[in-house]
């Protein structure tokens, strides 16, 4: 019988050929073809497709710890490439017919997204008329469709209007080439817009139904460990898991360069300098302190889907805080490294400026704003309502 590698070994095993095309991969201001062509050969963007259709259910640990090795060799391309994954698992809690709109001609298909709800519908017949120009699709380039929010009412979860997602294929929106960021240059995280497409109401979801176990796709792999989950935590995983992964190459960055750094004014060896491992000791702590606190929750996770049991209101709000709690120890410790590292590393072609500018970048999402999290847990721990204003 041949040998199954895990993801984290295949994802090792292309490693450095991920890594060279870094720089690169910024140019294109997208994830490098050749690259998302390697991660889809080892299966990583199938990593949460129900094996049905050829996936792999691996766990959310195994998921997350290839993700953080991805992102220290490129942040853009991991960036992209772990939503186009995670994904999957949201497409498999849609109704049968979606996934068989998705995967039945191609099973190796994914999906973008832009799950702000800003796009403008209209309701006819058999599902709804869809518009707008929606921003923030990361790996669009490389994604056969996507999945768009917008508000609607009279769901039957929720009749107040609320979250839903419409799925769309490429052939029904056009890609702006908008993407001119400061970090993460590579997710190619560019707007769709969509003129009068219709999304039949097989391909619409609403999100409190994602979450909650009541939606068209509920149930449907009932050997799966990974798919009694709310759909949310499992979306959002990867970016904590990038954010870690970029902390923990920082780690190995610094202690590489200290080896040999020599002061150019007096010929010192910074490396045995004591502010640079004093540096390097707090910033592996926080990293260490990171690391344990986001293992505990993808094991958590885990063990619920396991049970199929769904998370409470608590769960959620820790799950949530927590991770972003995790991404502001993981930033301040590729901060304390990079002030101490001199000007050499602001140089283009040097790894630690392209590190510290990716790691403020996984900081920079709604899911991740610490401020927003913070107001989210206080009210929780007050016992007040959650406020509807905070994503």
């Amino acid at each position: 019988m041949a040998q199954e590698f895990t993801l984290v070994e295949r994802v090792k095993e292309i490693l450095p050929e991920i890594e060279s095309r870094r720089f690169e991969t910024e140019k294109l201001r997208m994830a490098h073809p050749d690259n998302i062509e390697l991660l889809k050969k080892i299966g990583y963007t199938r990593a949460f497709q129900p094996k049905k259709w050829g996936g792999m259910e691996v766990s959310l640990r195994e998921f997350c710890e290839a993700t953080a090795l991805l992102a220290g060799a490129c942040g853009g391309t991991t960036w992209a490439a772990q939503l186009l994954n995670t994904h999957q698992h949201q497409l498999a809690l849609f109704s049968e017919q979606a996934q068989i709109d998705v995967w039945g001609d191609d099973p190796t298909a994914t999906a973008s997204s832009s799950i702000a709800p800003f796009g403008k519908t209209e309701e006819v017949e058999g599902g709804v008329m869809f518009s707008g120009d929606l921003t923030w699709s990361s790996g669009c380039d490389h994604a056969e469709w996507a999945i768009c929010g917008f508000l609607r009412e009279g769901a039957k979860v929720n009749p107040k209007r609320h979250q839903h997602f419409a799925l769309i294929p490429r052939s029904d929106y056009e890609i702006i080439d908008d993407w001119h960021a400061m970090a993460m240059k590579g997710s190619g995280t560019k707007t769709l817009s969509i003129k009068n497409a219709f999304v039949p109401e097989h391909r619409i979801q609403s999100a409190q139904a994602l979450m909650t176990g009541q939606s068209d796709g509920w149930g449907m792999y009932p050997e799966s460990e990974i798919f009694f989950a709310a759909y949310r935590p499992y979306f959002a995983c990867g970016f904590s898991a990038i954010s870690l992964g970029i902390a923990e190459k920082m780690i190995e960055w610094f202690i590489e360069r200290s080896k040999n750094r020599i002061r150019a004014y007096t010929g010192a060896n910074v490396g045995q300098d004591v502010p640079a491992y004093m540096r390097l000791a707090e910033s592996q702590h926080q990293i260490n302190a990171a690391r344990a606190l986001l293992e505990k929750e993808w094991d958590d996770l885990s063990a619920m889907g396991k049970k199929q049991e769904l998370p409470s209101s608590e769960q959620l709000a820790n799950w949530r805080t927590n991770q972003a709690y995790a991404v502001k120890m993981c930033v301040e410790s590729v901060d304390r490294l990079f002030e101490s590292s001199g000007a050499n590393a602001w140089f283009l072609d040097n790894d630690a400026q392209r590190l510290f500018r990716e790691s403020h970048m996984t900081a920079a999402h709604a899911y991740t704003d610490y401020d927003v999290c913070k107001q989210i847990y206080g009210r929780h721990i007050l016992g007040m309502d959650p406020d509807p204003r905070l994503l």
